[in-house]
């Protein structure tokens, strides 16, 4: 997987796996401090200290449809590169915690990728979980980020059942998604074109 977006995905796949009826994904680029940081964040079965270490081993799994586990290690790998590190938090019956940071300057850094289109794609797909999306940027000199938070909730609860995958409502979950990470990218961008003198 070449994009941390792809990275989120499977985490959370994992997180449904663990029947998580709640996921919260954050990703955070403070380019003030130079850190690009994400968070998976369930309530799912969780796992006991021990299991949680073994996930940076490759050859360690707990599916049963193939003997290892690249998902993880190879996230761990590509931030440790970037001078960052992965952490896993769980306790059984408490959910699972995973946070992962990067140089975000790093010229070895993976790209984000399409965050939203990985939000979507979750939301689509198991619409049973109540899905929470933040993009956070903070931009140079800034002592504040800029913050975007979706919530399905609110909209499950005005759909009434109606499937989100209807196309008027995938459609407004793709322009929400898109324009609200957009628009928090766009005025960190414009921010930096400021800084930079003539």
């Amino acid at each position: 997987m070449k994009e941390i977006a792809l990275h989120l995905l499977d985490i959370a796949e994992n997180s449904v796996s663990a029947q998580a009826s709640a996921v919260e994904i954050m990703v955070c680029e403070d380019l003030h401090a130079d850190r690009l940081e994400v968070q998976i964040k369930d309530n799912g079965k969780g796992m006991p200290a021990e299991t949680a270490r073994q996930l940076g081993d490759p050859f360690y799994t707990t599916r049963t449809t193939r003997k290892v586990g690249l998902g993880i290690p190879l996230f761990q790998t590509a931030a440790q590169a970037c001078n960052g590190s992965l952490i896993i938090s769980s306790q059984p019956g408490m959910g699972t915690t995973i946070q992962v940071d990067f140089q975000h300057s790093h010229i070895d850094r993976m790209p984000l990728g399409d965050y939203p289109a990985t939000c979507l794609a979750l939301l689509i797909a198991h619409p049973e979980v109540n899905w929470r999306f933040i993009y956070r940027q903070r931009s140079p000199g800034s002592s504040q980020a800029d913050e975007f938070i979706f919530d399905d909730a609110p909209i499950k609860e005005i759909l009434d059942g109606v499937p989100l995958c209807e196309p008027g409502v995938l459609g407004y979950l793709r322009q929400t998604l898109e324009e609200g990470v957009g628009a928090i990218a766009s005025s960190a961008q414009a921010v930096r074109h400021s800084l930079i003198p003539n």
